[in-house]
């Protein structure tokens, strides 16, 4: 399981987003969004970068992923 720290995210809208954004890479992944912390949290896919990439390009800015800043 991987943990994002991602800004921007503030509705159910973006929790759709980037839920959607992921299972675009990884169909099968358990998505957890977490508003009032900032996170996502990432069960079921093998590349981090490749999940915050994706979050990215949904709109959103990931700053940390599993604690470490990008």
């Amino acid at each position: 399981m991987s943990r994002f720290n991602v800004d921007g995210m503030s509705c159910g809208h973006c929790v759709k987003a980037v839920t959607q954004a992921v299972h675009e890479i990884y169909p099968q992944a358990r998505v957890e969004v977490d508003l009032a912390a900032g996170t996502v949290q990432v069960d079921g896919a093998d590349d981090a970068a490749r999940v915050a990439h994706q979050i990215e390009d949904a709109g959103y800015d990931v700053n940390a992923v599993d604690g470490r800043p990008l």
